[in-house]
């Protein structure tokens, strides 16, 4: 289990480029439809949970597999093999780009890369918001949260705090409307 564990999180953070946004769809492919690992709904879940957490939202998600799947264990085998890739190639990178830094190709590559890293975030974006159960009177939340961070420069984590308060709040406002 820890090998077949860390083979999928290391192939994820090797060939998965522009963040842990980027590597959505690839652990969904993964962990859901091909190792049957957890289902979308848990998916989702621990994508929620791993976004509100602070660190890096590739290594939380992948800690929160591996420790469904073996505890500690499974945790630190599956942290290890999303960041070791990384941390590898920015040790290459490193050491070598003295020589390329002011390089027109290289430039130009990067240049060409960013559109393709909003595209890798946007996707998994909207893939979420599909399975989200947002209706007509629910919608306002994401419009206004996403307003306040772009408009008005509030902090995104002030943004889960109140999102996540809110949402305690109206669930204990319902329960208790139902007795």
């Amino acid at each position: 289990m820890n090998f077949e564990l860390f083979r999928t999180f290391f192939k994820i953070g090797v060939v998965t480029f522009g963040g842990g946004y980027a590597m959505i769809p690839i652990i969904e492919t993964e962990v859901v439809d091909r190792h049957h690992w957890l289902d979308r709904e848990e998916l989702l879940d621990l994508i929620a949970i791993a976004q509100s957490c602070p660190g890096v939202f590739a290594v939380n998600i992948s800690t929160f597999v591996g420790y469904k799947l073996d505890k500690n264990r499974g945790a630190f085998t599956a942290s290890l093999a999303t960041a070791l890739p990384s941390f590898l190639i920015i040790l290459l990178i490193a050491m070598f780009f003295h020589q390329f830094q002011d390089n027109r190709i290289v430039a130009a590559l990067f240049r060409g890369i960013r559109p393709a890293v909003v595209a890798l975030i946007a996707v998994p974006t909207f893939r979420l918001a599909k399975k989200v159960p947002v209706t007509w009177t629910n919608c306002w939340i994401p419009v206004l949260g996403a307003l306040a961070i772009w408009a008005f420069g509030v902090s995104p984590i002030l943004i889960i705090l109140l999102a996540g308060i809110g949402g305690y709040v109206y669930g204990r406002i319902s329960q208790h409307a139902k007795t």
